[in-house]
């Protein structure tokens, strides 16, 4: 019996599905959103009916039967830290993605999207390496103050999905690697993937490694805290500075860095440099997970849409290749885990 499946990527700019059969991909589509049109949403979770009408209706223009599915996948969100794997998408972790347990993404979509689309068919539902796995070393975990450790929240499902790409393409079992993965989107994160765990990463949500299209990363923490304490913004206006409106939205007024590229191209001397800013950045993110793993990688991989971007990969390549070769899978890697194949035949009473 062969497998259906849609698979829902939900992004901070972006909603990305594919469509497959077994190992088959169908078809894909990435829809993106601008600024102004998530902006005009109070809350992640306010977007859930924006995001499943545009997957509904693009399902419904490709003429595919919904009700062929055998499985609904969504990407993982904020749940409480977990080691990488496929989780059901129960009433618990529903509530826990809809109050946001651990914070508010587009990730968080993932499974509710997914739920209710499945829900509607009578199939089961599912989440695959959310983005708080978790497999961090202790040690990774001090950040300098005790109250305040590092934490594991980065692109999980795509950095894990490329590594074992790159692992089955070479002929060796991802277990047996040592990878530094960068994913460039929206957020921004750089793993060092060890024997088949991430034991360190650059938390890409909102404080941690390079900027990114709308994310500050990193910021002199002095100056923070005296902005916080300054009385000119709330503590909603200054998150939204670190996630959201940080980055090259900040900078630049835009979180596409397609838009960006153009900027720069037209000799727009801001934007020449702030792209190079965050080419310094990722750079400097990827020096560090060398360091993490003693020097000793067998390659770079960069994925995620801004690899798409030639000019972007070259000036990388330019200040990092004397590290490890790079391999680059632009976009997103749509991963569905072999377990999730062997429950859903099971509840579907194939062999």
């Amino acid at each position: 019996m062969s497998l259906k499946s849609l698979i829902i990527n939900p992004g901070s700019t972006s909603t990305k599905i594919g469509v497959f059969e077994d190992e088959t991909l169908l078809f894909e589509e990435t829809l993106r959103h601008s600024t102004e049109e998530i902006g005009q949403y109070a809350s992640i979770v306010d977007q859930k009916d924006f995001r499943k009408k545009i997957i509904t209706d693009l399902l419904e223009s490709k003429q595919f039967d919904i009700h062929s599915l055998n499985v609904v996948v969504g990407r993982g969100g904020m749940l409480k830290p977990i080691p990488g794997g496929t989780y059901a998408v129960t009433d618990e972790l529903l509530n826990d993605l809809k109050v946001g347990v651990q914070g508010q993404h587009a990730s968080n979509l993932g499974g509710i999207l997914a739920r209710e689309i499945a829900d509607s068919i009578g199939v089961p539902s599912y989440i695959v390496d959310p983005v708080v796995v978790d497999e961090l070393m202790p040690i990774a975990r001090y950040s300098g103050v005790p109250e305040l450790p590092r934490t594991s929240v980065f692109h999980a499902l795509n950095q894990k999905a490329v590594a074992k790409r790159y692992a089955k393409e070479i002929g060796k079992p991802y277990e047996s690697l040592r990878l530094i993965v960068v994913h460039m989107g929206g957020g921004v994160s750089v793993g060092a993937h060890e024997y088949g765990k991430v034991v360190d990463v650059f938390n890409a949500l909102d404080g941690d490694g390079a900027f990114s299209p709308e994310r500050a990363g990193a910021v002199p923490s002095g100056a923070l805290i005296k902005m916080c304490f300054s009385g000119k913004y709330t503590e909603k206006e200054v998150y939204g500075k670190i996630v959201g409106k940080g980055g090259f939205n900040a900078y630049l007024g835009t979180n596409d860095m397609r838009e960006v590229t153009k900027m720069a191209d037209a000799g727009d001397k801001k934007a020449i440099e702030a792209k190079q800013a965050f080419i310094l950045q990722v750079c400097k993110d990827i020096g560090s997970m060398a360091c993490v793993l003693n020097g000793k990688i067998d390659q770079i991989i960069v994925t995620g849409g801004i690899a798409y971007g030639a000019d972007v990969i070259a000036a990388m390549k330019e200040r990092a290749e004397w590290i490890a070769p790079f391999t680059v899978y632009p976009g997103e890697v749509y991963e569905v885990d072999l377990r999730l194949k062997w429950r859903v035949a099971a509840e579907c009473g194939a062999d």
